[in-house]
């Protein structure tokens, strides 16, 4: 059996990792991306608030060599679903089985005026020159705003504006700044209201402006303003904004997507061609586009492939993620959200925040570099 696996992100790279080790050498697994390497998307918060070095929190893929698993870093120029075919600028490839999880492009020039006048914070690029925009920021009002849904990491805007508390009052800032985030969600969280209830909670003890059900449609750069969906417009000294999401292109010209991402069945993340999976960002699942649900989603289409091969039963997909919540002040918390298909989503905050679900979060990802990468 003979998989392309598009993408190399969470859901790549553990559903090549599980195929790895269930099969070895028995599948032909080829694991396509355009980029050198992995990057966190928790860690470009870290790099943007001087927790971290570019270089330190970069995985490349080199290292990524699992029996049986090629990776090809090539930019994929189409896709036949009908055919399981792709051409890249490295060549064509083929396989029995493909898999699309290429994840959601990130378009900040769709927001007018945010290249111009703000910070995007949700691309490498865009958080690690966010670094340096913070470094040299003296004070004043600050915007953490989303231009669109749906948008990955709900709770990464949140995380931004504790962490961005904390990096001013550090420097001394805090007390001439204002910090407000702009969610265009009901609460922070919302299938974990307890969760969404202790970071309202951190927001008011820190005096960070909630503006919840709202999005920032427009920015201008000349007068400072950003101009929210529902009318409103808010005066800003430093714009961070989280761009507009899209299918990748190439995704959507191959005929895969209905209103926007490419649909599936959301037990076996199957799509309507043949022997052709999309998993992550890329799919409409019902599930955040977060890379814990990404994973989850990649071992259920990994075990479907194995019993391919070996025989045996596959799970249905669940729906369920564990994923960690920043409060800022090294605090972080653990949440357990599950969105069961065709029902209603419910989660809780199991534990903290605390310094030792900090460090156990630190673990989390020691633990999947050493999974995926094989090493520390």
């Amino acid at each position: 059996m003979r998989v392309l696996v598009l993408g190399a992100g969470f859901g790549g790279l553990e559903l090549t990792t599980e195929l790895s080790d269930a099969l070895g050498e028995e599948a032909e697994v080829i694991l396509i991306d355009k980029t050198e390497g992995f990057v966190f998307g928790f860690s470009k918060l870290d790099v943007m608030f001087g927790r971290a070095t570019p270089e330190s929190v970069f995985h490349p893929y080199r290292d990524c060599i699992k029996p049986g698993v090629e990776f090809v870093q090539a930019t994929i120029l189409s896709i036949d679903p009908m055919r399981r075919r792709v051409q890249t600028d490295a060549g064509p490839y083929e396989g029995d089985v493909l898999v699309v999880a290429l994840g959601a492009d990130l378009d900040p020039a769709a927001t007018p005026g945010l290249l111009e006048g703000g910070q995007e914070f949700y691309t490498e690029a865009g958080a690690f020159a966010a670094a340096d925009v913070l470094a040299d920021f003296s004070g004043g009002r600050v915007i953490v705003g989303v231009t669109s849904t749906p948008f990955k990491c709900p709770p990464a805007p949140s995380e931004a504006a504790l962490l961005l508390h904390d990096f001013l009052t550090e420097r001394g800032l805090r007390e001439g700044s204002d910090i407000s985030l702009v969610l265009p969600l009901p609460s922070p969280f919302p299938p974990a209201p307890d969760a969404s209830r202790a970071v309202l909670a951190a927001f008011k003890e820190r005096g960070i402006g909630f503006y919840p059900n709202d999005m920032v449609r427009e920015i201008d750069p000349v007068r400072n303003i950003a101009r929210l969906a529902g009318g409103d417009e808010m005066e800003y000294d430093l714009f961070l904004g989280v761009p507009v999401h899209r299918v990748p292109a190439v995704v959507e010209e191959a005929g895969m997507c209905v209103d926007g991402w490419v649909p599936v069945d959301p037990y076996t993340l199957q799509t309507r061609f043949t022997d052709v999976f999309a998993l992550g960002d890329v799919a409409s699942v019902g599930t955040p586009k977060t890379g814990v649900f990404a994973a989850g989603q990649a071992v259920v289409v990994a075990q479907a492939l194995i019993a391919r091969c070996r025989g045996g039963q596959s799970q249905p997909y669940g729906g369920r993620g564990i994923c960690h919540l920043e409060f800022g002040n090294q605090q972080v918390a653990t949440i357990d959200v599950t969105f069961p298909p065709g029902k209603t989503p419910h989660g809780a905050m199991v534990v903290g925040p605390s310094a030792a679900i900090a460090a156990d979060k630190s673990e989390f990802a020691a633990t999947k570099i050493r999974r995926w990468f094989g090493r520390d």
